[in-house]
């Protein structure tokens, strides 16, 4: 059947129920789940318990070279390379504040 004919059949009424095709039951698809998982952020990062519920969200843009030595920095840490990014980035705007202090 076309895609355009979203669900009724040639004569233009919808299909019964009877006439739909039984789909097969899909089997739960490991890689699926892991990548979906992999894509999710943390359980505890960007909570509002952590500080950070009203958070804003800044876009960071690295060339590929200090994109992979970020990663590889970040699992020696066994973190995230956001996480670690957001850490470093909080250590040096508490390091300017302390400087604007003196």
């Amino acid at each position: 059947m076309p895609i355009g004919s979203l669900g009724r059949s040639k004569s233009g009424r919808h299909r019964d129920a009877a006439e739909e095709p039984q789909q097969p039951e899909t089997s739960h698809d490991e890689e699926l789940t892991s990548y979906l998982a992999a894509l999710a952020p943390d359980a505890d990062n960007e909570t509002t318990a952590s500080g950070f519920g009203s958070a804003q969200v800044y876009q960071l843009r690295l060339q590929l070279m200090a994109n992979e030595q970020l990663k590889e920095l970040a699992a020696e840490r066994q973190t995230s390379p956001q996480a670690l990014a957001t850490e470093w980035v909080m250590q040096r705007l508490e390091w300017e504040a302390r400087q604007r202090g003196h």
